[in-house]
């Protein structure tokens, strides 16, 4: 592994300049606090939103830390030529933060928590490319669309498109799970009714037992996962896509458990507890994906030019 230079070569039209490194960390920092400072409110939402939803959204806050690793992890490549900064990164700036306040100040139509966010996506961009150039950009575009793709609360409206189909597809494998495991079990519509010595016992797989939110923090994972271990694009996209079935299957176990307990104490189907294992099967859902990854990573078969041989990786 080649080491980082101290010093970092910016090249630019009156020739190359000697910039220390830690003068060009120290002028990026500047820029996040300003930037931060310009998007205060947007990420103080964002921020309450997942705390205020830790099972749906909190996955939400550790997505700026896994892109600034991303970017950590090609530092070498970053660093290895000279940078060439582009002035066009500023007029990228002032075009997201322009974007930002018309979203803020202009229709009420375009305040709305994810349109704002792309004012917050374009304003990064722009300090990527003043910082780092069009050619040190080609490392860092994965981070950041990774960090405005899943750094944000998806809205209700965009939400429900897919949460109803999700909430049909709980229902009906949970009905199906419980029949088979010998509980009787009647389905109308999402209402699940479950039968204890002849007594009925309803369970509304409401929106929020949908499984949609689960599949959002699945695909966020899914993609960190498929980025950072997996080098064939059809091993990180075939990763990716079968989060999808991976966290639908956990989904109606999760809800199976909770029409089982159910039969116990009928408190165990609503409250915090309802919300509790959600978060209990998000366990047993991440070692599904991690095994997931682990036969997928057997696949990759590489030749050896020098022994002629083939060799797992």
């Amino acid at each position: 592994m080649t080491s980082i230079p101290n010093t970092t070569l910016l090249a630019g039209a009156q020739g190359v300049v000697e910039v220390s490194r830690k003068t060009l960390v120290i002028a990026g920092g500047v820029l996040l606090i300003l930037i931060s400072g310009v998007f205060w409110e947007w990420i103080v939402h964002q921020v309450a939103w997942a705390f205020r939803e830790p099972s749906d959204w909190g996955h939400t806050l550790i997505i700026p830390l896994a892109s600034g690793y991303f970017v950590w992890m090609k530092r070498e490549l970053i660093l290895a030529k000279p940078l060439r900064p582009s002035w066009w990164g500023l007029a990228i700036m002032i075009l997201g933060i322009a974007w930002y306040m018309i979203c803020n100040l202009g229709p009420s139509a375009l305040a709305h928590h994810n349109i704002r966010a792309s004012g917050f996506g374009i304003t990064l961009v722009g300090i990527g490319v003043l910082l780092l150039g069009w050619a040190g950009m080609k490392y860092v575009w994965f981070p950041l669309f990774y960090m405005l793709a899943f750094f944000q609360t998806v809205s209700e409206r965009l939400m429900n498109i897919v949460t109803y189909r999700m909430q049909d597809i709980s229902a009906k494998g949970a009905y199906v799970f419980l029949n088979l495991i010998g509980i009787e079990t009647d389905l109308s519509g999402n209402v699940l009714t479950i039968f204890k010595d002849g007594n009925p016992m309803q369970l509304n797989v409401a929106e929020a037992c949908s499984g949609m939110r689960m599949l959002v923090a699945f695909l966020a994972l899914g993609v960190a996962m498929a980025y950072l271990s997996l080098p064939k694009l059809w091993q990180q996209i075939l990763l990716v896509a079968l989060g999808i079935p991976i966290s639908i299957f956990v989904n109606v176990l999760r809800v199976s458990s909770l029409g089982i307990l159910g039969m116990f104490d009928q408190n165990f189907m609503s409250g915090e507890f309802h919300h509790m294992i959600g978060l209990v099967w998000l366990l047993p859902a991440f070692f599904s994906y991690l095994a997931v990854l682990w036969i997928l990573s057997k696949f990759l078969v590489e030749e050896d030019p020098m022994k002629g041989k083939i060799h797992a990786s």
